[in-house]
């Protein structure tokens, strides 16, 4: 049913392995819409998960098939686990992207975990889930999907820029909704900070004391992927493939891996935003706390790299897939074609209804 208000909550987990963002937000249709942000908050992952979802890409169908069971079972009791603790009644839907595990759109096929129909049942609420599969069965990367998003709910801002596991940005071009995904971030520096016990390189401290590699910098930035116009979207699978080989022939410190890396990121970053000057971009996601990437990024560009409140740095993600939900709930388009290269814009996403009497 059409209506002029949602509440739903949106369910993120991203490929940085950072947790489970949940955010229960209201949604609003005047002129333009409208939201708020009414509850949120990032459940980490056990050490078991984190290794469980590191090692996917690899693992035989049935073993794929056993964990998105029990993923599906652990999302249901973090949804519930939420929807208690803040005392949530209103919900028309929860708007759930999953975790991805396997994203080869090129070969026609992405799997993100924890969307099977079970998880209505468990949480007892209509589901929208599976946003990434029907673009690819159109011809699409299914990624980014954010840029909707962007379109209707931050269209102040030149570019909107998601500093994730990847980086990922989109702009209004010619009338026209434009995104890709740049290159990697957290999902690389990340794995470099665990040699030393760390989970994540707190404000980018321990590579701003590194010292830049000119040769593995250099062979960083000429990998095909960024010679590719978009659409165009990345996996872990390229990570592992062209990636870390790379970094790890050289055999660096820790610091000094960091250090080239986040200045690889940030040229490849300001690559993109210098096509335009005098421009607003909208940073978020977890890798605006890298003050080091920060500047940075700072350092090669005029343009102003605007941070929101922390609600929104963490949150956009869930935010925005909540939003995809009520789209989905309208039979409006939330997937752009000019974003994801499919044959058309579309709607997508899977509803699984709660009957009460289940």
């Amino acid at each position: 049913m059409i209506k002029g208000e949602y509440k739903v909550i949106g369910v993120m987990s991203g490929t940085s392995l950072d947790g489970i963002d949940l955010a229960y937000i209201s949604f609003k249709k005047d002129s333009n819409w409208q939201f708020k942000i009414l509850n949120a908050e990032t459940v980490s992952y056990s050490e078991n998960w984190v290794k469980n979802l590191k090692n996917l890409t690899g693992l035989p169908t049935i073993e794929l098939d056993n964990i998105d069971t029990d993923y599906t079972q652990y999302l249901a009791k973090i949804i519930n686990q939420f929807i208690d603790k803040h005392n949530i009644t209103n919900i028309d839907a929860v708007c759930s992207h999953g975790h991805t595990a396997l994203h080869q759109p090129a070969l026609g096929f992405t799997k993100q975990i924890g969307n099977l129909p079970q998880l209505s049942t468990l949480i007892k609420q209509t589901v929208i889930c599976d946003f990434r599969v029907q673009d690819v069965l159109f011809g699409g990367q299914g990624a980014p999907l954010v840029p909707i998003g962007d379109q209707l709910l931050f269209s102040n801002y030149d570019w909107c820029l998601n500093l994730g596991g990847f980086a990922n940005i989109s702009s209004e071009v010619d009338n026209n909704r434009i995104a890709f995904d740049i290159c990697p971030v957290n999902i690389v520096l990340n794995k470099y900070v665990e040699k030393l016990g760390l989970s994540f390189d707190n404000k980018g401290q321990l590579a701003r004391s590194g010292t830049l590699n000119v040769q593995l910098y250099n062979q960083l930035n000429a990998l095909a992927f960024y010679d590719e116009t978009p659409p165009k979207s990345l996996g872990l699978e390229w990570v592992e493939k062209h990636v870390l080989p790379l970094i790890n022939s050289f055999n660096l410190s820790t610091e000094d891996s960091l250090h080239t890396f986040v200045k690889h990121i940030a040229f490849q970053i300001a690559k993109i935003i210098n096509q335009t000057s005098k421009a607003s971009v909208l940073a978020t996601g977890g890798g605006v706390f890298n003050s080091y990437l920060i500047e940075e990024i700072e350092q090669l560009t005029t343009n102003q790299i605007i941070i929101p409140s922390n609600r929104i740095i963490e949150f956009k993600e869930a935010l925005i897939f909540g939003f995809l939900g009520v789209l989905k709930l309208r039979d409006e388009n939330n997937c752009l074609k000019s974003v994801t290269g499919a044959i058309k814009d579309h709607s997508s996403g899977k509803i699984f209804s709660f009957n009460t009497s289940q």
